[in-house]
């Protein structure tokens, strides 16, 4: 068993243990768009927002000029567009006659705020780095497709984990905007319950390092930053797999171990409190009616984040129109919360939303 080296989005941070997949290397063209001042809903303004993105496949345009076969995909916490790259999601969807054909789709996979090479808080303001939420996330990815690539229109929204309640944003704000949404592994809720509090133990295990200093650290703060990689390994577990490829305690404290070695290098205190943080302002439930796009919502059974007991699922999907909802049994070759990134687990739900939304 080979575990994956490189932290890609929350999903893939917190997941458990997986096989690697080999397949095609996808090399993307890769890009930064500088969207302009973004207010912020708490009072400030960050000057000269910096959105990086990657895009496969070119832009096919119709007769008025205008983009059709765009797909944005939306990544999770902590992550960036490059998990989409991984080969348990491109080598499923990206090849030639797969649903997400580079040949046939302009694939658009941005850095969202607050990660990977847009505008971040390790860029130089730290803690004083205006307190971002999921609307101000949502505006910068609307401004980068709109301004800066130039598309109005999307064929398709995919979105996992963050990028699940992302689409649930888009849905409701601007809901002509995308023929088809693909949320997975989220609620379209307010974070509240077990889901907020892990959250805040993690925002308040970085905060109480000592080594934090009010977020001018000199070297990063790596007690609280171990304690939020423990908490974020169980939420991302996948319970039945764990059970099966950890089989003794030796083997539990080893693959501990590794994971500790393996990703507290690539953290950074200020913009791991941010990310967590930014779901602050999260909740479309009162206006799930405004959703218009064909929606296939997608949930995992063995998933710590939005567990299926809560029967949220049953509340919402009646209101959303033109919506269905799948929720992905339990099995011992799950991936907890980090089922999204599978495709092998939904490629069938997305075919056939491709097919019901075809122009």
């Amino acid at each position: 068993m080979i575990l994956r080296p490189m932290i890609l989005s929350l999903a893939l941070l917190v997941s458990g243990v997986a096989q690697a997949q080999t397949g095609p290397a996808w090399t993307p063209v890769e890009g930064s768009a500088v969207i302009g001042d973004l207010p912020m809903a708490r009072g400030s303004v960050l000057a000269g927002t910096r959105i990086h993105y990657r895009t496969l496949g070119q832009p096919a345009r119709g007769p008025d000029g205008r983009v059709t076969n765009a797909v944005l995909l939306l990544h999770g916490t902590g992550g960036t567009g490059a998990q989409f790259l991984s080969p348990q999601f491109a080598g499923e969807l990206f090849g030639p006659g797969q649903p997400l054909d580079v040949t046939r789709h302009y694939i658009i996979m941005p850095d969202n705020l607050g990660h990977g090479g847009s505008s971040k808080p390790s860029d130089g303001l730290r803690a004083a780095f205006p307190e971002y939420g999921y609307a101000e996330m949502v505006e910068a990815q609307r401004r980068l497709l709109v301004d800066g690539l130039g598309v109005d229109r999307l064929r398709l929204i995919l979105g996992t984990s963050m990028g699940c309640m992302h689409i649930f944003v888009w849905g409701t704000t601007h809901p002509d905007l995308a023929d088809a949404l693909m949320p997975m592994a989220c609620q379209p809720t307010a974070i509240v319950g077990r889901n907020r509090l892990w959250r805040t133990m993690l925002k308040d295990a970085i905060r109480s390092d000592p080594a934090w200093a009010g977020g001018d650290y000199q070297t990063q703060p790596v007690q609280g930053l171990r304690t939020a990689v423990d908490l974020l390994l169980l939420a991302g577990s996948a319970p039945m797999a764990m059970q099966r490829d950890l089989p003794t305690p030796d083997a539990v404290d080893g693959w501990l171990d590794g994971q500790m070695e393996r990703r507290l290098p690539a953290l950074d205190a200020n913009d791991l409190w941010f990310q967590v943080n930014a779901s602050w302002d999260y909740d479309p439930s009162a206006d799930l009616e405004r959703m218009t796009a064909p929606t296939t919502w997608i949930n995992s059974a063995d998933d710590f984040i939005n567990p299926p007991e809560l029967g949220l699922a049953e509340r919402f999907a009646p209101r959303i129109a033109n919506g269905t909802y799948r929720l992905i049994p339990n099995s011992p070759d799950g991936k907890g919360h980090g089922t999204h990134t599978w495709a092998t687990f939904w490629k069938d739900d997305l075919i056939a939303l491709l097919a019901r939304t075809d122009r």
